[in-house]
């Protein structure tokens, strides 16, 4: 039995994200209806989940490495500190939208404050491994791309990250952690008779039940990186359309 694979772009899996439900909708978004503390966690936990595209904008627009880590954690800190999020029209649709206009302005303000603030005295609201996020940022491909072009690119790479931890976490909580590490790989990869018999070896279980498992984990990835979308937008239209532009 052979299943198709989910083909989305290459899914890096090697940053741990949280299984977080925050949400930027208007079904349940940190608005500031919420409680303080509730709304908070939620955008900070947005915030951990979407470091990357915001690293590699600035770093795009010719920051040094140490430089873009310190502007990353005060764009955020100061989304956190203004609630700008919870003030948002949840009307003016995608998350990423926001977040790119909202980074924009903060970029343009911080220039023409020219703040000399020192190193070290700044609060961290994301952990960003220094080595890692300038690692990340020198494998984007050479070619000549806008800050903007960088940003829309990592996006959804961030997006299927976030997802797959999720996903990752669920496996765990059912004590399907192992079960998770065995079958990851057939989310971008073609399965075949041999791979799957491979797998049970590990599971210790026939082919049969491998190809079953890992229609299951796929069926059970799109519905998850479908609920990572809606955090991040507005209506089912945009769900859609940018769950489709993930797996086209």
């Amino acid at each position: 039995m052979r299943v198709r694979p989910i083909r989305p772009a290459t899914i890096s899996i090697s940053t741990p994200l949280p299984g977080c439900r925050p949400s930027f909708s208007r079904r349940n978004g940190p608005s500031s209806a919420s409680p303080a503390p509730t709304r908070r966690q939620a955008l900070e936990k947005l915030c951990r989940a979407y470091w990357y595209p915001i690293y590699a904008f600035i770093r795009r627009n010719g920051r040094a490495p140490h430089d873009a880590q310190d502007l990353t954690q005060d764009f955020f800190l100061r989304l956190l500190e203004t609630n700008s999020i919870g003030r948002a029209d949840p009307g003016r649709g995608k998350f990423r939208t926001f977040l790119l206009g909202a980074l924009k302005h903060f970029l343009t303000d911080t220039y023409r404050k020219a703040t000399a603030a020192k190193r070290g005295g700044r609060l961290q609201v994301v952990s960003l491994d220094e080595m890692q996020a300038e690692e990340r940022y020198q494998f984007e491909a050479v070619e000549a791309r806008t800050p903007e072009q960088l940003f829309e690119r990592a996006w959804p790479m961030a997006l299927l990250e976030n997802a797959m931890a999720r996903l990752r976490q669920e496996f765990s909580e059912a004590g399907k952690a192992r079960q998770f590490q065995v079958l990851k790989v057939f989310l971008s990869e073609e399965g075949s008779d041999t791979a799957y018999e491979r797998a049970g070896a590990q599971l210790n279980a026939n082919g049969r039940t491998v190809a079953v498992a890992v229609h299951r984990i796929r069926r059970r990835f799109k519905h998850v990186v479908r609920s990572a979308i809606a955090d991040t937008v507005s209506t089912p239209d945009e769900i859609d359309e940018e769950f489709q532009r993930l797996f086209a």
